[in-house]
């Protein structure tokens, strides 16, 4: 079983281990990222956010009982142990709501939060920084704590086993606009004040209602990793905020990262070496599925074997055909529309997979290729050597198992203790 304490007791006594945290309802990138880990005998976290999953279905229409449940029953189809599965609630909060009266977006926060926890989740973000109808945009520290700590004390309520809960608290979401730059063009860091006037907060709200303190075990909070439409913002290497000097007083905390996808190797040995035993990934997964996808499809059409449109033609007329995905995250101000629908690294196309025509145009591609020679000279032209390699020992149709290679290549840097065995 997953022991998060374990691996924030190992991170603040200064190793440098973290644990992934999936945040994906894509099913093939899940599937990617339970078998990688089960490779590689490690244990990995797989996140719901309140907009996937929700007592009322959330856009994936799963509840969180079913989400497990759907997490699960792929783990098991892929021959992975679903005891190194550990299940996070991202974002639980009242955002899902929050165009409503606070009251009646927090009632259903407590809803929510109540069926997380029941359902077996156990790494619980609580987020109320977001203010609801006739509130500011971004909530004081002691509104957003006084909030979080109800909340907390509605998970104990109805966990299982509530000793197994671990709250994370915080939060670090690009403002409205996209992420903003300091003078050397990089993304500024939480400052170590603010991270500890978040802190005070809660050990205030929690205290107030009997919580215990050490339960609390991550604190979101910007290390200066982000990602826009169309560009990285690296971590500086060199840099150090002074965040893990924050947690002097909190033994059993560490920090999380969020957006910290598409950051090189070494970037996330840093992070952990920094603090952030939690580092959080999720669009750059479905981002490496779409790119194996269109390398395959590019493969087909080379070779003459499509027996219908382009998968990108067909992806474009769904985005087109049903804009609110895209709509209001891309500009076409570093590119054009069509490319960063395609290409954005927010990778907003990921919400289209579900759809009957995308479906149907994937299996169409893999049926296509169902059957064809494809020497190593052939897909060396799309896929790295180790991708082929992985493949050609999966239990997978080799196409299909090029793609979930692929996606196993943007997790793999996440699994620090094998880059360090």
């Amino acid at each position: 079983m997953v022991d998060l304490r374990q691996i924030i007791a190992r991170n603040r006594a200064g190793a440098a281990v973290a644990i992934p945290s999936v945040c994906t309802a894509h099913p093939e990138s899940l599937e990617a990222s339970l078998t990688l880990a089960q490779d590689l005998d490690q244990a990995v976290v797989v996140e719901a956010t309140s907009n996937q999953v929700n007592q009322e279905g959330g856009y994936t229409g799963l509840r969180p009982a079913e989400f497990i449940g759907f997490v699960t029953d792929i783990a098991v189809g892929a021959g992975v142990d679903p005891a190194r599965i550990l299940f996070g609630g991202d974002h639980l909060g009242p955002q899902a709501w929050r165009k409503a009266a606070a009251d009646v977006a927090m009632d259903k926060a407590h809803r929510l939060v109540a069926d997380f926890a029941a359902a077996g989740f156990t790494k619980i973000h609580l987020d109320c920084s977001e203010g609801c109808a006739n509130e500011p945009a971004q909530l004081p520290d002691e509104v957003t704590a006084t909030r979080s700590a109800a909340l907390a004390e509605t998970a104990r309520a109805h966990a299982p086993d509530p000793e197994r809960l671990i709250f994370v608290i915080g939060t670090e979401v690009p403002p409205p606009g996209g992420a903003r730059t300091d003078a050397h063009g990089d993304i500024p860091p939480t400052e170590p004040k603010a991270a500890a006037a978040t802190l005070e907060a809660h050990r205030l709200a929690f205290a107030a209602r009997g919580l215990p303190l050490d339960q609390i075990g991550g604190l979101v909070v910007q290390p200066g990793v982000e990602f826009t439409p169309m560009t990285v913002h690296p971590l500086p290497m060199d840099r150090d905020p002074g965040l893990r000097a924050v947690l002097a007083d909190w033994p059993g905390l560490c920090l999380e990262a969020h957006s910290t996808d598409y950051q090189t190797p070494e970037t996330y040995v840093r992070l952990a070496e920094l603090g952030f035993a939690f580092q959080k990934v999720g669009p750059a997964l479905t981002f490496a599925w779409r790119e194996a996808l269109y390398a395959l499809d590019a493969l087909r059409a080379q070779n003459g074997w499509a027996t219908g449109p382009g998968l990108a033609d067909v992806m474009e007329s769904v985005m087109l055909d049903q804009p609110g995905y895209w709509q209001g995250h891309y500009t076409g101000a570093l590119a054009d529309l069509r490319t960063e629908r395609h290409f954005g690294l927010a990778d907003r196309i990921r919400y289209y997979w579900p759809d009957p025509r995308a479906q149907q145009a994937v299996r169409q591609l893999f049926a296509d290729l169902e059957g064809k020679r494809l020497p190593d000279p052939v897909v060396l032209a799309y896929f790295r050597a180790d991708e082929i390699a992985s493949a050609r020992k999966s239990r997978h149709s080799l196409p299909r198992a090029l793609a979930l290679a692929h996606v196993q290549s943007a997790l793999r840097p996440y699994f620090l203790t094998e880059s360090r065995s």
